[in-house]
């Protein structure tokens, strides 16, 4: 299965976000067993479970929803890929009968939404304008270092939409505006109070430990967001060069796959 990296938002556990939560999972990866279901192969827990997390004093929760997220993506892989092998990959029939159970998900639970979202391989550096490096936060657990950024939605959604405005004001390609905007969107969907992290999860192993210890790269983003900002075009890219060329290898591997 593909290395993946998760953008998560948690959600004060005393309020009230979708279904009732079934159970809550703790923070290791776990061992991954492979399914084989109506909507193809799966690597996840089916369990409607989520993950908690200790924060100043407080509880905050990101349900998982498995299920919803999985039709999500096999709807929105079937629309962002236009070749003709796609009538193979996921059938008509099989889009209709997605398409009919998320909306019956829809119906009952009208509030709930997807608390994840995932990257295979790789981290679309968009996401790293959500943060800055004092948000990153290094671990190891189960003899595997982790990495992951967090920070107030708040204010991840003011980092964000402010990067939106300077990439207008530097008149930027709408298709790469519209990428950041989406991100705005999805965030704008959750309570102010909610925590944001980015997760390296398993795409963290495809670095080795000192890659990641000197990775920059919120740091890069920033930098080159507020260089375009002031005007200064060699350093912007110059500063955005830093963090792509990092990540350019395992961003070819989702296409050679």
């Amino acid at each position: 299965m593909a290395n993946t990296a998760y953008l998560r938002v948690y959600v004060p556990a005393t309020g009230s976000d979708g279904p009732v939560l079934e159970h809550v999972t703790d923070r290791s990866r776990g061992i991954r067993v492979l399914r084989q279901g109506e909507f193809g192969l799966s690597s996840e827990s089916a369990r409607d479970d989520a993950f908690v997390i200790d924060e100043e004093g407080r509880r905050f929760v990101c349900p998982r929803h498995p299920r919803l997220r999985m039709l999500e993506g096999l709807l929105a892989f079937r629309t962002a890929v236009t070749d003709s092998s796609m009538a193979l990959l996921v059938p008509e029939s099989v889009a209709e009968r997605a398409a009919a159970e998320l909306d019956r998900i829809h119906d009952r639970f009208p509030g709930v939404r997807s608390h994840i979202l995932t990257s295979p391989f790789a981290i679309p550096l968009r996401w790293f304008a959500l943060f800055e490096q004092d948000d990153r936060l290094i671990t190891t657990e189960y003899g595997q270092m982790t990495v992951r950024y967090r920070t107030a939605l708040a204010t991840g959604l003011q980092r964000v939409r402010h990067a939106v405005q300077v990439l207008e004001d530097a008149e930027f390609d709408d298709s790469i505006i519209e990428q950041v905007n989406e991100v705005v969107r999805w965030l704008e969907e959750f309570p102010r109070d909610a925590l944001v992290e980015l997760d390296y999860g398993s795409v963290a192993d495809l670095f080795d430990e000192t890659e990641l210890v000197l990775d920059e790269s919120a740091a890069e983003i920033g930098a080159s967001l507020e260089a375009l900002e002031r005007g200064d075009y060699d350093a912007a890219a110059e500063h955005y060069a830093a963090a792509a060329s990092r990540w350019a290898p395992v961003h070819a591997l989702a296409y050679a796959n």
